[in-house]
């Protein structure tokens, strides 16, 4: 029986106090454990920022379960990737130390390496671009004096919704589309067959959902 070492973290002091998020990490990673017939030996649980380059100095539970799985010779099993990081060097750089799992990925995303890396690698990606429209959006609004929040614009803040909204769906498509066009490449060109390859690397959909032929169709039709 594999061992694992479960690493949960969320970002802010009030998340920590008030166990937002905490618990469902903990029942995610519990589920998978069970589901995968892993040896759950150790949990640790932090509650710190993931943003810059001295994460790690700055995540002593971090450091703490690595250090664990190290001398157990244990995989470190979190709930999503994002709450390793979504800065790809640092992933990489903790990817050396010790096998990891992602509960949302599957069993057998730590035996791939580059999957880590892509999917890290399209965390980083989105996190940008949310930063970059947002950044844009505001400084528009600001712009032509708007008041986001006042009844008299209401049409037009939901027009900025749903603006946002489509934006978002474009920005997960250009994320997910070369990975579609990997399997084209090899030979997966029906929708169905995509789906299932799709499901089958744990990549999810947009809402967390499970791929079928209508959602790739979808997928391609934003190409």
């Amino acid at each position: 029986m594999r061992s694992v070492i479960a690493y949960i973290r969320v970002s802010t002091a009030g998340q920590g106090k008030s166990g937002l998020g905490i618990e469902a990490q903990r029942e995610a990673i519990t589920r998978f454990v069970e589901a995968e017939g892993l040896d759950l030996i150790g949990e640790h649980v932090e509650v710190e920022t993931g943003k810059g380059a001295d994460a790690l100095d700055r995540r002593p539970m971090l450091r703490e379960a690595l250090a664990a799985a190290r001398k157990a010779k244990a995989a470190v099993v979190v709930a999503k990737l994002d709450r390793l990081s979504r800065d790809v060097a640092f992933v990489a750089s903790l990817m050396a130390k010790v096998p990891f799992i992602v509960s949302e990925l599957g069993a057998d995303a730590d035996a791939d390496p580059f999957m880590l890396h892509i999917y890290a690698a399209l965390a980083q990606k989105e996190r940008a671009m949310i930063a970059d429209r947002t950044r844009v959006a505001l400084a528009q609004k600001n712009a032509q004096g708007a008041a986001l929040g006042n009844r008299t614009n209401l049409a037009e803040a939901q027009a900025m919704g749903a603006a946002a909204t489509k934006a978002t769906a474009n920005a997960f498509a250009a994320n997910v589309l070369p990975v579609v066009r990997e399997l084209q490449a090899a030979g997966v060109t029906a929708t169905r067959a995509i789906a299932k390859a799709l499901n089958a690397r744990g990549l999810r959909t947009a809402r967390s959902g499970m791929w079928h032929h209508t959602t790739v169709r979808n997928l391609l039709a934003r190409a």
